[in-house]
């Protein structure tokens, strides 16, 4: 393995940890009663979005910070990354957000009255039908998913442009966006937009947050394509033409 390529898979590990363990531990630690008391909704979705910045500035020069395999797979898909490279990518993504679950998983288990099956926020799980935080059906969390992918990854595609003068605002761009989608997302899914964020607290809390985690894999990844040909074909190229 070249070295460069070692480095990247290390810096994407550790994003991913932190994201999950940062943005998840929001709303098991910081919030005493699900998404309604302590932070509160709008304190999480800062924690996440506040994850996303922290990580693109600390890692974005060596691998690009995508944290998420949506993102990785809709650099593909739009051109931008080699197919042979995400499948690393995605692994230790994924790895890293079950290391950041496990270490959410043991510090909550230090306070004597919290409970993995009791606790209104699990480990941040996602979920929908009696999964969902309001009860959100099958359909609404898949369309939610799907949409609020496409609309983050068309973010990433426009504020990383090599066209885009502001490129260096780029982390605070994609981070604020996280934090807009979670505003109107927490409600339906508890919000993912990245199936490895999903996994990790999946497989820690088994049951019905792993029998559903298949649509907070399938949705993203989905929503992810879609923007990238989008960009790839209508908007990025409609620029190429008119400059």
């Amino acid at each position: 393995m070249e070295k460069n390529n070692y480095h990247k898979l290390v810096a994407e590990f550790l994003g991913t940890m932190v994201l999950v363990l940062m943005g998840c531990g929001s709303a098991v630690i910081s919030s005493t009663s699900g998404v309604i008391a302590g932070v509160g909704l709008l304190g999480i979705s800062f924690a996440f979005g506040l994850s996303v910045v922290a990580m693109a500035y600390a890692i974005g020069h060596i691998s690009g910070c995508h944290i998420n395999p949506a993102i990785s797979i809709g650099m593909v898909a739009a051109g931008r990354m080699r197919a042979s490279e995400c499948i690393g990518y995605v692994i230790v993504q994924i790895l890293g957000a079950i290391a950041g679950a496990g270490i959410l998983y043991l510090i909550a288990s230090g306070r004597p009255d919290w409970n993995i099956a009791t606790s209104v926020a699990g480990l941040g799980q996602n979920g929908y039908g009696p999964g969902s935080p309001r009860h959100y059906d099958l359909t609404s969390c898949f369309i939610a998913e799907f949409v609020f992918t496409a609309i983050f990854l068309l973010v990433i595609f426009g504020s990383t442009s090599s066209k885009n003068i502001h490129g260096g605002f780029a982390g605070l761009a994609i981070g604020l966006s996280l934090v807009l989608i979670h505003i109107v997302g927490i409600p339906i899914t508890g919000v993912s937009v990245n199936p490895a964020r999903s996994i990790g607290p999946a497989v820690f809390v088994g049951g019905q947050a792993l029998e559903q985690v298949w649509l907070f894999v399938v949705a993203p990844i989905a929503g992810a394509i879609v923007a990238a040909i989008i960009w790839r074909y209508f908007v990025e190229r409609t620029d190429n033409l008119s400059a």
